[in-house]
């Protein structure tokens, strides 16, 4: 098989994956020991739990430090870790908790940090004048929807990673440092809503006016030019003083209003522990009619919507993917629906309708049914049938060793027919679309365990800059995993790509692994599942990456088989791979004896209709890609 040694980057992957080795690699040398480095960890989230107040017991009811197994840390809520057996935490994320306090001091303890969010909380008080010794790597830091207050210090233009950094809504004063202008990595920035003022550090193209609105004076960059005040008259002086008065009143009046709008608003998110204000919004369009394709559940209102999701709480949300949140809803009458609401959808409601008619004619049995929409003031909602089994990615990556129940033909079966759903989306589906976000979170799976492809169609509505680059120059290592590496260069979307983000999820099947921090890699490796299958590769190392459960089961010959096709998908080069539909032929030669498939909608011709033609499918492949 003709896998290449190495993975072909582009420059930006390339700098943020150096970057990573680099930090990781920083990280060893100040923290010295593993043990030391677990046990600084271990401290720095006692510390955080410690100062913060937690009224509604989030972390309280998750970090329990009682447990001594290696890695227990990474499975608290709000905390990420570079990898799950080990105590070395990556980012922690505790957004909108209800948390109250100070900034947390012990935080330098997890010297290891790339990213931080305590976004939509109560901390107050000021932003710690070092805070760039107490986060030396971090990419990402949100502290916006806070009551901090004080200056902004002059010390963050010290944090040389930071690729986001959002203060906005809070109470913070003065000028904004203009020395933040040396982040040269900087692609969000956010202080809006504050009470600034003076010149803005000039970012170029990569901030606009939106970052700054809303404070008490902001002028340079993308705002108004400032005024040279050494140029103006004495007359403009003098009437200068005369207005003062009157302007410094002005100014009183606001600041009051300022605070008063915010006691406000700070007394909802307190009346907001379910997080789903945005909902709450929707008041008054209750009466707003489910557009429903399926007759059986035709009259539906939005307020059905609500009652179901109990207004869309956090404990009613089963899956989030790129393009939005998923919400289970249970009907009076027991019937249990899926119900989505969109992340940032920039059509107008006619073209939206009109996408939304087409995604509804869609019928294949791979993928999730589309029973329904619904416009409400500015949010689209998407209903879907409910799929009992939640996502392949929770049943393959189960915390709990124990409950993964997946055993070999499972496996392969899931794999069979989500490429099917896939291929048919390809090849024969009018319009034929392409997926953009296929991942083991996309595939869902029914009560019989058949896998149904959610999200297609979806990423055409998405904000144009809600993108894999997107979300992977902002520092977030997220579903970068199952990205191909020439949509990071174009972003270009192809099949070619879908096929490669479906070949990361068989890697998934047939290792076990999820698509980035590999458990099973060297310590030192910190790329994604398939750059370490294609090291493997090129070492002849291959076979040490399938699952140890699936080996000895008088199945190695199939698993061969299976690896070799996802090895194919990932090929790092759009031309040499498969398209899906030889990947589903593929597949379905190997269940062959399992009798997974019949004769279905999948129309175009084949002579591969059984295992053993599949290694000469392979070989002509290889033969035509090295000619």
């Amino acid at each position: 098989m003709n896998i290449p040694t190495q993975m072909v980057l582009n420059g930006k992957y390339f700098a943020v994956l150096a970057h990573t080795l680099i930090l990781y690699v920083g990280v060893v040398f100040l923290s010295g020991s593993s043990s030391f480095a677990d046990e600084s960890n271990i401290y720095c989230l006692q510390t955080i739990k410690e100062s913060l107040e937690d009224p509604y017991n989030y972390l309280s009811s998750s970090w329990n430090f009682e447990n001594n197994t290696e890695g227990f840390i990474c499975k608290f809520d709000g905390v990420e870790c570079w990898h799950p057996d080990e105590n070395r935490v990556l980012n922690i994320r505790l957004s909108d908790m209800g948390l109250k306090g100070k900034f947390p001091r012990g935080i330098e303890n997890c010297t290891s940090l790339t990213g931080l969010d305590l976004s939509s909380n109560k901390l107050s008080g000021s932003i710690p004048s070092d805070i760039s010794d107490k986060l030396q790597f971090v990419t990402t830091l949100d502290l916006s929807s806070n009551s901090f207050s004080g200056e902004i210090p002059l010390s963050l233009a010290n944090c040389t990673y930071l690729n986001v950094l959002e203060l906005d809504h809070n109470q913070l004063t003065g000028m904004i440092p203009l020395q933040l202008v040396l982040l040269n990595r900087i692609k969000k920035f956010s202080v809006s809503n504050n009470l600034l003022s003076g010149r803005v550090p000039n970012f170029g193209s990569t901030v606009t006016a939106e970052s700054y609105a809303n404070n008490l004076g902001l002028c340079g960059g993308p705002l108004k030019a400032c005024q040279d005040t050494t140029k103006k008259s004495h007359i403009g002086i003098i009437a200068a003083s005369a207005v003062g008065g009157v302007t410094f009143t002005s100014i009183a009046v606001g600041i009051i209003l300022y605070y008063l709008s915010r006691g406000v608003a700070g007394k909802k998110k307190e009346d907001d522990p379910e997080g789903n204000q945005w909902a709450k919004i929707l008041k008054g369009t209750e009466g707003i009619k489910v557009s429903m394709f399926e007759k059986s559940v035709s009259k539906m209102r939005l307020s059905d919507l609500m009652k179901a999701t109990n207004s869309f709480s956090k404990s009613n949300i089963i899956g989030t993917t790129r393009t939005g949140t998923m919400y289970k809803a249970l009907l009076p009458d027991g019937f249990t629906l899926m119900v989505k609401r969109l992340q940032d959808s920039q059509h107008l409601e006619k073209e939206f309708v009109s996408e939304m008619n087409t995604l509804g004619s869609l019928k294949h049995r791979n993928l999730v049914p589309l029973m329904g929409f619904c416009m409400a003031k500015r949010e689209r909602l998407v209903v879907y049938k409910y799929m009992e089994n939640g996502t392949l990615y929770d049943q393959l990556h189960c915390t709990e060793p124990e409950a993964r129940t997946m055993d070999w033909p499972m496996r392969l079966r899931i794999g069979i027919q989500a490429a099917r759903g896939l291929a048919w989306l390809h090849h024969n589906c009018n319009p034929r679309i392409i997926h953009r976000n296929i991942s083991s979170k996309c595939i869902l799976l029914d009560k019989e365990f058949e896998p149904k492809l959610s999200d297609f169609g979806l990423a055409r509505l998405m904000n144009p800059i809600d993108t894999h680059l997107s979300t992977f120059v902002n520092g977030e290592f997220g579903d970068l995993g199952y990205v191909d590496p020439e949509y990071l260069r174009t972003l270009v979307a192809t099949p070619k790509g879908d096929v490669y983000s479906f070949g990361v999820v068989l890697l998934e099947l047939i290792t076990g692994e999820k698509p980035t921090h590999v458990v099973n890699a060297p310590e030192a490796f910190k790329g994604s599942l398939a750059e370490w299958i294609t090291d493997l590769s090129s070492n002849s190392l291959l076979q040490t990456a399938i699952d140890k459960s699936l080996l000895g089961k008088g199945i190695d010959n199939e698993l061969t088989q299976f690896l070799k096709v996802a090895c194919n998908c990932v090929l790092p080069t759009a031309k040499e791979r498969p398209t899906m539909f030889e990947v589903y032929q593929f597949l379905r030669a190997i269940g062959e004896k399992y009798h997974f498939t019949t004769d279905d909608e999948i129309l175009m011709p084949s002579d591969c209709t059984d295992a053993n033609c599949l290694d000469e499918l392979i070989v002509a492949r290889e033969t035509t890609q090295t000619h």
